[in-house]
Order: C-alpha cells, then structure tokens, then sequence
C-alpha cells in the first residue's frame, strides 16, 4: 500500500508536505519520498529507505533545507516515488496510489516504441515510472492522465506537481480517495483525511471517481468531471486506514465499531468470555463496539510495544520476524490468567499472526481465546489494491483449508458456497480454520453485516476478496 500528500501555498509548505506525508506512514513502511517546486530553485527532490527508520527520522534533515511553495510527498511498501520526469510536458514530480496488473503488457508495447525503463533490484519497472510513460503519451497532462487510468488494469490515483501547480486524479472507480483541504495560504490533496487536520487545514471536497483537479494557492479547479460508477475499497475502513480517517463521509472508527456492535448482536449467548480485547491498533474499534452492545467489559490484556519498535522496522534475518512479532505484545498477566478472553481483529490472511497471539495468551494464563473478525473470510487475492503484493491467494489461510476439505483447487462456483454463511460448506471451512488455529470458537463479520457497518449502497463498495465479485 502507500499514501501521498501535496500542498501549494503562498508561503513555504515544505513544513506542510513534511508533516502531512508523515501523516501517511501507516499505509507504507519501505520507501519514501518529498518533491518540492519554488519558481526561484526549480525542483528538489530527496528519496530515502525506511524499513529500519520512520519517515519523520528519515527526512528531518530535508524539512529545513528543501524549500518550495508547492510540494508532493509519499511513503510506499515498495516503489520509491515521487519520480522527476522530463518530458514534452516539460519537467513534472509524479506519486501514484494503486495497483497495475498489466504492467508487464504495458511496457512491452511501450518498449516497442523505443521507451526505455530502470529496472528495480527485483527485476521490476517501478509502476509510477511506467504511469509517468503512459502520460507522455498523450499531447496534455489531461489527456494522458486520462489514458493512463482507462489502459491499467487494476487501480490508479496519483498527484503530478508541475509549474503550474498540483494535478490530483482519483482513481477511475474510485477505490482509493483524494481529500482536498484548504487555508488562507492554499490548499493540499491527501490520501487520509485527516493528514492535513493538525495542519490548519479544513476540509474543502473529496473528489468523486476519475475526477481530475488541478490545485494552485489561489483555487481548486476541476478538470475532468467525476463518473457515476465507484468501487471504493471496504477494506480502507476494516484494516487500512487511520481511526480518524473518513472515506465518502464515512468515518474509520465509526465504522469499526458498528462491525463490532453488529458482530455482538450475532453472537448474543452463544459465548460468555470475561472480557472483550481487540488486537491492537485496528481491532480496538471493533471490540469496543462489540462490548457496548454485549454488556461485557472491554480490556486490554495485552499492549503493544511502539516507542522503539516501529511499525517500518524489520529484522534483517527472516527467522527473527516471528518473534519480534510476539515482542511487540506485553502481557498484562492480571487480565488474562484463568480468564476466558474474546479478542477481535480486522481479518485474518495467512493466520500466522493470530494463531501467534493466540498462543501468547494461552501461554500467559488464558483459559479461553474466542476471535471475532471485523470481516468476513478472505477467499481471493486483491486485484486493485497492493493489500499484499507477496501473498497468492494459496496463501490465504481459506483457500489452504478449502484444498484440504475439497481435496483439490476449488473452482468458482464451489468458492460461491464457502462465500455464503448459511451453506454448510463455510460451516465446515470455519469450523476447520478454528482447529488449525487453535482457537476456541471463530466467527466471522458477515458481508451484509460489514456493509451495513459501512453505510453505502452495495453497488458502490468494492467487496472482491470476499466474494470475487468485480
């Protein structure tokens, strides 16, 4: 995944990038980057690693010394963005939101023009790269954003800071947002919408699907007009986003917690725990909704570890992963021994994570672990997001077990029956990945639940990997 955030000012905004993009750093842990434009020094851009240092640490040095009145910023789990392009546009800094599932198709056709590419370590094109070649293909920025979103296959939002001023594109079906702020001095796009809160911001629009704006300190002007069709991600709300994000007016913790109240009412007396815990940071919303409505009381049995444990960290040797994981988590010991515990999560992929903190409960005294999940089973590989661009939908924990239980690769429209709640076939799968995990009882939030939690017609809420449905 990865987060972007622009500003153009009538003063300095370096400060306003540096922050606003600092703002993002849940949404990306490898790469990132500042690109800043004043009409005295030109460009300035700075590209750094962050896997082992947070942004802020990162790029402290680059908020006093790069200076510019219009700034673009990102942080990203893969690609380093924002690139610098030169091109008959003239010179541009471009960052990009999304998922491109035809890269390869697409630069094999533009090679064959003789448009050359930086392969990544890996072998890769860096996908804003390749957007930034598609754009020149076209006489205008317009035109050639236009063309870029219509050719991917996938997803494609992005911010493209020139001379003239910031251009921001939501993606097509609109499955990924841009929130525009304003203030006396300018104003500033962002991907969370409230990056620019803090920052004397308030909210000015949020831009509908395909809509094309172009941002100068003096006003917002739009483009391209929004189309009528959106797929926004639901699980920008159940995982991604920040608490006091809001998405087509519908705020991240207000959604959580009404997954967690409507998975209470399901469960009624089938349960009894002592206590109610979300894992921390994405399932406290839902347990707290979840204890309201149960009367049960809501605790924190265990915390997690952040001062010098950063989310971006990772240990250089694979077999040590495992077990940061579990250091980030101390246990409160008084609140977990001899109890019955319900603990809530957003979702479960793989289930190495939870059967982990499953099992650090047991070992900490725990007489019960009961998981709810704020969604429901994740039966297919994200095809419009990079949710997780290592995982194959053989690794999701489901589609293992549904192997196992069908003693083959599942076809659709067997996968349509453990996608349906009330079929005995996603009885038997859940009732299989409790066992494997050792849980002591599993539910799922069900899909017509979660969009309820939501609050959006069906049709403008992408749900593809619950149901496979585009």
């Amino acid at each position: 995944m990865s987060g972007f955030f622009g500003a153009v000012s009538k003063e300095d905004c370096v400060f306003e990038v540096f922050y606003g993009t600092d703002y993002h750093s849940h949404l990306g842990t490898r790469r990132a980057g500042m690109v800043v434009y004043s009409p005295e020094n030109g460009f300035d851009k700075s590209i750094h690693n962050i896997e082992n240092s947070p942004f802020r640490t990162k790029f402290t040095p680059e908020s006093t010394t790069m200076h510019g009145n219009m700034g673009i910023g990102c942080i990203s789990d893969y690609e380093a963005q924002p690139i610098l392009v030169r091109s008959h546009h003239g010179i541009y800094a471009v960052t990009t939101v999304g998922k491109i599932n035809n890269a390869d198709e697409l630069s094999e056709k533009l090679m064959g023009g003789e448009c050359q590419f930086f392969e990544t370590l890996k072998g890769e094109i860096n996908p804003t790269e390749l957007v930034a070649a598609l754009i020149n293909q076209k006489e205008n920025l317009i035109d050639g954003i236009r063309y870029a979103q219509e050719v991917t296959d996938g997803s494609l939002s992005m911010l493209i800071l020139t001379e003239k001023g910031i251009f921001a594109a939501r993606d097509k079906l609109g499955r990924t947002p841009i929130v525009i702020g304003e203030k006396a001095e300018g104003y500033c796009a962002s991907f969370e919408s409230f990056a620019y809160l803090n920052l004397g911001y308030k909210d000015y629009k949020e831009l509908g699907p395909g809509e094309i704006v172009i941002m100068t300190p003096e006003s917002v002007k739009t483009l391209w007009n929004p189309g009528k069709k959106m797929k926004i991600c639901a699980f920008l709300w159940i995982y991604y986003g920040y608490p006091s994000s809001s998405y087509e007016g519908k705020t991240v913790e207000s959604v959580r917690y009404n997954c967690g109240k409507l998975l209470a009412g399901r469960d009624k007396d089938s349960v009894h725990p002592d206590i109610v815990a979300g894992v921390p940071d994405s399932g406290i919303a839902h347990a707290v909704g979840y204890s309201n409505t149960s009367g049960i009381p809501y605790a924190r049995p265990f915390v997690k570890y952040t001062p010098t444990w950063p989310r971006s960290f990772m240990p250089p040797h694979q077999n040590k992963r495992n077990l940061i994981a579990k250091m980030k988590l101390i246990p409160i010991k008084e609140l977990i021994e001899g109890k019955s515990l319900l603990l809530i999560d957003d979702s479960i992929v793989r289930g190495t994570q939870l059967r982990e903190t499953t099992e650090f409960l047991y070992e900490s005294g725990a007489k019960e672990v009961h998981i709810r999940l704020g969604c429901p089973p994740l039966l297919y590989g994200c095809k419009y997001l990079n949710f997780s661009r290592s995982t194959s939908e053989m690794e999701l924990i489901t589609r293992r077990v549904i192997k196992k239980l069908e003693g083959k690769d599942p076809g659709s429209e067997t996968l349509k029956e453990y996608a349906d709640p009330e079929s005995q076939k996603y009885t038997e799968m859940v009732d299989e990945i409790c066992r494997q995990l050792h849980f002591t009882s599993l539910r799922y939030h069900r899909l017509d639940d979660m969009l309820a939690a939501i609050g959006l017609p069906e049709d403008q809420v992408c749900t593809y990997c619950w149901n496979g449905k585009e």
